[in-house]
């Protein structure tokens, strides 16, 4: 599967790279670098979406929203979450588990519109992704 592949599947579900970079930005805390951040955040996206270990588990989020039916977000459901968590930290390790918290608690922008195992994959993915932004040589 290629990243434009990927990307048609998740636009399906209402998920776009504009959607994810403005979900992302909305609780970056930077200053005047924004931009810049921007920038690069979009870079790492379209590199991950390249990879294939991202690319299965983002795959197995929407095949599980198509798949298995749960109503709204059980507190006892713990498989999306230890997607979401597996996607940040594969992109930026241990120090991504703590965004991830932040995005999955708070729930910006697209997060909070999608389904259970689909808002915490794209919150992995984005906060994997924002980890990576403020690592140096990245």
């Amino acid at each position: 599967m290629n990243s434009q592949e990927l990307l048609k599947k998740l636009e399906s579900k209402g998920v776009t790279l504009e959607g994810m970079l403005d979900t992302a930005m909305e609780l970056y805390i930077g200053g005047e670098e924004k931009e810049a951040a921007r920038e690069k955040l979009r870079e790492l996206m379209l590199r991950y979406l390249t990879d294939i270990n991202v690319q299965a588990l983002l795959m197995a989020a929407l095949l599980l929203e198509e798949g298995f039916r749960v109503e709204g977000d059980p507190v006892n459901l713990v498989a999306d979450e230890l997607i979401g968590i597996n996607i940040a930290e594969y992109i930026g390790g241990k120090m991504a588990l703590f965004n991830f918290f932040y995005y999955d608690t708070r729930k910006p922008g697209i997060l909070a519109e999608l389904p259970p195992f689909l808002d915490d994959a794209i919150g992995g993915f984005i906060a994997g992704c924002m980890t990576k932004v403020f690592e140096t040589g990245s």
